[in-house]
C-alpha cells in the first residue's frame, strides 16, 4: 500500500513536478558572478531543450499526417478533426514563434544588433532579460503571460479528460513559484526573468516552447483518438516511448527524477520498464537516481507491453540529464570588502528561494540576520571571511555556495570642528579656509570621522595640540583637554587677529575597531 507521500506524488502530474523543480534549480544557480562552468551548464541545457523541441515537433507533425490520412480515407468524418488540428497547429506556431522573437530581442540586448541566439557572447549579462521582459513601458513579460493563458484556454476546449486538463494546466501554469515562508509578491514574469543571466533566460524561454509543443501534442493526440485508429494488437491509438523528467538540470546532492511511460497505453495493464539493463522496482515508471557529481549523464532502456494477441511489444527510449554545481548570491551592499570593527551590511539570497529557507554562517567574525539583510562583523584584519549559504528545499538542507571577502582596517578619518551654520544646521569645518572667530569660540573641541559618501563612521578624539604664533613669530603649543579645547587654547584664540592662522596637530583618534591612530594636522584661518 502506498504511503501518504507517495499518494501525494502520484496525484501531481509529471509535468507539474518538472515545472516545480525547474524553477528551483534554474534560478538557484544565479549569482553576482556566475562561473563559466555554470554558464556552460546552461548552454548544455539549452541544446538539450532544442533537441527535445525538434523531437516533439516531429512527433506532432506525424500526428497531423495521420489526421490528414484519415481525412483522405474518410472526408466526412475526417474534415472536422483535420480543421481542428490545423487550428491547434496555427495557435501553437503563433505562440512558439512569438517566444522565438523574445529570445532574439534578449540576445541582441546583451550582445548588440549582431547578437545570435545560437552563439551568445555575453551569457552572464544580468540586464538583458530585465530590459526586454520587465520594462514597464513594453510589458512584454505581462504580454507573454496573457498569451500563454489565452493559448491554454483555447487548447482546453478540445480536451474533456480531467487528467489531461490538469496536465495542460500544470504544463502552462503562469502562477509565480512560491516557496514556504516566502512573503514576496512577485509576478510570474518576475520569478522567471528578474536578474536572470541571458543564457538562463533563453533556456527558460526554450522550456516554455517545449511546454507549448507538449500541449499541442496532447490535443492533437486526443483528436487522433477520435479517429478510432487501432495499431496492431495493442488497445491504443498511437504508441511510443517517452521520458518525462521533472528537470534535465538538478542541484548536486538532490535527486533526479523522470517518468518513463508509453503514450496512449492500455490502462488495464502496466508496462514493464528496463533502464540500463535493470528492471524498475516500481510499476509507475518512476526512474530515480541520487546525483553525486557534476556533468551530463545518459541513460537508455526499453518498455515492454503485452498485446491482445499475447505478443510482447517493445519500444526503446533514451535520454540524459545534466547536474551542475549550485551557487548562491552573496554581495556586500556597502562595499566590496569588509572592514573590521564595524557592521558591514550584506545581501544574501538564492533566486527562486524564499529568505525564510536561507541560512548562512561566516568565518573570522559573526554574521547575524537583520530585517531582510544580514550584518557581517569580521574580527581579524588581513585575513579572509568565508560566508557559506545553504537552503532548505523539501526538507533537505543543501549548501549552495561559499563566498570570501578580504578584511581590511578602517581608513584614517578626517579631523573637523563641528559648528552651526547660518540656517542652524550642523556643519563641519575641516580647515584651509577662513573660519569666523566668534563661531570658533562657541565650539567645544574637535571631532574625527570617515564621511567619504560610502562610509559614515565617527571616531573618538583622544588628544591634540594647537600651535599659535605670537607677535614675534614664536610657536606656542597648547595641549587639549581630551577632545575639547582647553581654557588656555581658547585664550590663545581670543588674541588672534583677522587673517591670522593656527594649527591643530598631533591629533590622536580611536576608531570602533579599537585602533588608535595619528591624523593629519588641520590649518585654521581666522576670519
Amino acid at each position: 500500500m502506498a504511503t501518504g507521500k507517495n499518494q501525494s506524488l502520484a496525484k501531481m502530474s509529471p509535468r507539474q513536478k518538472m515545472i516545480n523543480l525547474m524553477y528551483i534549480v534554474l534560478t538557484a544557480m544565479l549569482a553576482l558572478n556566475v562561473s563559466n562552468d555554470v554558464l556552460n551548464g546552461f548552454s548544455q541545457v539549452e541544446e538539450g531543450l532544442k533537441r527535445s523541441n525538434r523531437t516533439i515537433t516531429a512527433r506532432n507533425m506525424q500526428i497531423m499526417a495521420q489526421l490528414q490520412a484519415f481525412y483522405n480515407k474518410d472526408p466526412k468524418n475526417g474534415l472536422p478533426l483535420l480543421n481542428s488540428g490545423n487550428e491547434v497547429r496555427n495557435a501553437t506556431d503563433s505562440l512558439y514563434y512569438y517566444i522565438d522573437s523574445l529570445k532574439v530581442m534578449i540576445v541582441k540586448a546583451a550582445d548588440g544588433p549582431q547578437g545570435n541566439v545560437d552563439n551568445i557572447q555575453n551569457r552572464d549579462n544580468l540586464d538583458a532579460a530585465n530590459v526586454v521582459m520587465l520594462d514597464p513601458t513594453t510589458r512584454r513579460g505581462t504580454d507573454l503571460r496573457m498569451r500563454i493563458n489565452r493559448f491554454k484556454n483555447f487548447m482546453a476546449k478540445y480536451l474533456d479528460d480531467p487528467d489531461k486538463l490538469r496536465n495542460l494546466e500544470a504544463a502552462l501554469s503562469t502562477e509565480p513559484f512560491k516557496v514556504k515562508d516566502d512573503i514576496s509578491n512577485k509576478t510570474w514574469e518576475e520569478t522567471l526573468f528578474e536578474n536572470m543571466p541571458t543564457v538562463a533566460a533563453i533556456s527558460l524561454l526554450s522550456k516554455l516552447q517545449n511546454d507549448v509543443r507538449y500541449a499541442e501534442g496532447e490535443v492533437l493526440n486526443h483528436l487522433l483518438t477520435l479517429t478510432n485508429t487501432d495499431l496492431s494488437q495493442l488497445k491504443v491509438n498511437w504508441i511510443d516511448a517517452f521520458v518525462i523528467p521533472q528537470s534535465r538540470v538538478v542541484m548536486r546532492g538532490s535527486k533526479y527524477q523522470s517518468q518513463i511511460v508509453l503514450a496512449a497505453i492500455d490502462s488495464t495493464q502496466r508496462p514493464t520498464v528496463y533502464v540500463n539493463g535493470a528492471r524498475l522496482s516500481n510499476n509507475k515508471g518512476l526512474y530515480e537516481v541520487t546525483t553525486s557529481s557534476s556533468g551530463t549523464f545518459d541513460y537508455s532502456g526499453y518498455i515492454e507491453v503485452v498485446g491482445r494477441d499475447g505478443v510482447v511489444y517493445k519500444r526503446d527510449f533514451k535520454s540524459s540529464y545534466t547536474v551542475i554545481d549550485p551557487i548562491a548570491t552573496v554581495s556586500a551592499t556597502m562595499m566590496n570588502v569588509f572592514y573590521a570593527g564595524i557592521d558591514n551590511p550584506v545581501s544574501i539570497s538564492v533566486p527562486g528561494i524564499g529568505n525564510g529557507t536561507v541560512s548562512a554562517s561566516m568565518t573570522n567574525g559573526t554574521l547575524t540576520k537583520s530585517g531582510d539583510g544580514w550584518i557581517a562583523r569580521p574580527t581579524q584584519v588581513g585575513a579572509e571571511c568565508a560566508i557559506s549559504v545553504s537552503v532548505d528545499v523539501d526538507g533537505v538542507r543543501t549548501n549552495v555556495g561559499t563566498t570570501t571577502f578580504k578584511v581590511r582596517k578602517l581608513p584614517d578619518p578626517t579631523a573637523y570642528i563641528a559648528y552651526h551654520d547660518a540656517e542652524g544646521n550642523v556643519a563641519r569645518y575641516k580647515g584651509s579656509r577662513p573660519f569666523p572667530k566668534g563661531t570658533l569660540l562657541n565650539t567645544s573641541g574637535i571631532h574625527a570621522a570617515i564621511d567619504d559618501g560610502l562610509l559614515n563612521i565617527e571616531f573618538s578624539v583622544v588628544s591634540f595640540e594647537t600651535i599659535v604664533f605670537d607677535s614675534m613669530g614664536n610657536a606656542i603649543p597648547e595641549v587639549s583637554a581630551g577632545s575639547s579645547f582647553s581654557e588656555r587654547q581658547k585664550n590663545s584664540f581670543r588674541r588672534l587677529q583677522r587673517g591670522k592662522r593656527f594649527y591643530i596637530s598631533r591629533i590622536r583618534a580611536k576608531g570602533p575597531d579599537g585602533i588608535t591612530r595619528d591624523l593629519s594636522p588641520m590649518e585654521v584661518i581666522i576670519n
